[in-house]
């Protein structure tokens, strides 16, 4: 009822692309997209006022879709003259012998644009149950995220549609927390506190640093989302512990992340500091020498082993 509710909404409010967004969207290209509508008619472009062509869901649904099943051997004439039945027939066999993660990747955009539940999970539980939850992550939804955030960045998804697969990835992430079972025992466990800063609400990459680190047989003190510095304070008064682990990936401007940083080394360079984060990687900082800074997971892994 509530995911009818907001595709109802989403129906008010259809999204317009350009042909440069449909390139990032669907990895096919601009030049090769416009040989494709004058030779097949692929897809018919709307034309602004001022005779500028766009495109709406639809064709960036039949274009992700037929970009999976021209990668996988079917000609691009053939595609041309399937219906929409035959695209999503042929997508559904493809989808059960798909081994390369981009098409994995861009089957989940597709269940995402629709807010297609029941196929997103069948989906990701598909590639949990082949691939095992950790590689899922690091060769799946990490890439599948940065997907997301280029949607974002252009104005292709909705609020509704990132809170949609966003929740449902957490949910499976905290099932595999809870079920985590470690693949060692340390000889001196250690205790990391997790947080996000203030404003800070990406939560996917912390759960699954909590993840991570309790399957090499250490402790967490999960705080999850916008934790206020004060706050963190105070927990770190009061528990016991070995190291600070944090992501910033938008939240806070590059005077305010350098502030954190600083101040993060001055209140607990005695502690091991891990920091990782959009920001990080495309800002030039001055990254003080108490805090470890690492950019992909794996890292954080080979870190903490």
């Amino acid at each position: 009822m509530f995911f009818a509710l907001i595709q109802k909404l989403l129906a008010l409010a259809p999204a317009n692309y350009t042909i440069k967004d449909l390139e990032q969207l669907t990895g096919i290209k601009a030049h090769t997209l416009r040989i494709w509508e004058k030779r097949y008619n692929i897809v018919t472009p709307f034309r602004t006022d001022t005779n500028i062509r766009y495109y709406n869901d639809a064709d960036v649904k039949k274009l992700l879709n037929v970009s999976i099943l021209n990668r996988h051997g079917i000609k691009i004439s053939m595609l041309a003259n399937m219906t929409h039945k035959e695209l999503v027939d042929n997508i559904i066999a493809v989808s059960n012998k798909i081994t390369d993660a981009g098409s994995h990747i861009e089957n989940l955009v597709v269940s995402m644009i629709d807010m297609n539940e029941a196929k997103f999970e069948k989906d990701l539980n598909k590639l949990i149950i082949s691939q095992g939850f950790e590689d899922t992550f690091t060769r799946i939804i990490i890439p599948f995220f940065d997907k997301i955030g280029v949607l974002w960045q252009i104005g292709a998804i909705h609020p509704a549609q990132e809170h949609f697969m966003t929740n449902l990835i957490r949910q499976k992430m905290i099932v595999a927390i809870d079920g985590v079972i470690p693949i060692s025992t340390p000889a001196q466990p250690k205790t990391f506190i997790l947080y996000l800063p203030e404003k800070e609400l990406h939560e996917i990459g912390l759960l699954f640093a909590s993840y991570i680190i309790q399957k090499a047989g250490h402790k967490v003190i999960y705080l999850g989302q916008m934790v206020p510095y004060a706050d963190l304070g105070k927990v770190a008064a009061t528990i016991p512990f070995d190291g600070l682990l944090t992501i910033i990936t938008s939240s806070l401007s590059l005077q305010n992340v350098q502030e954190h940083l600083n101040q993060l080394a001055d209140d607990f360079g005695n502690k091991q500091i891990l920091i990782s984060g959009l920001q990080l990687k495309t800002n030039h900082l001055d990254i003080p020498t108490e805090i470890t800074v690492f950019d992909q997971m794996l890292t954080l892994k080979n870190i903490i082993q």
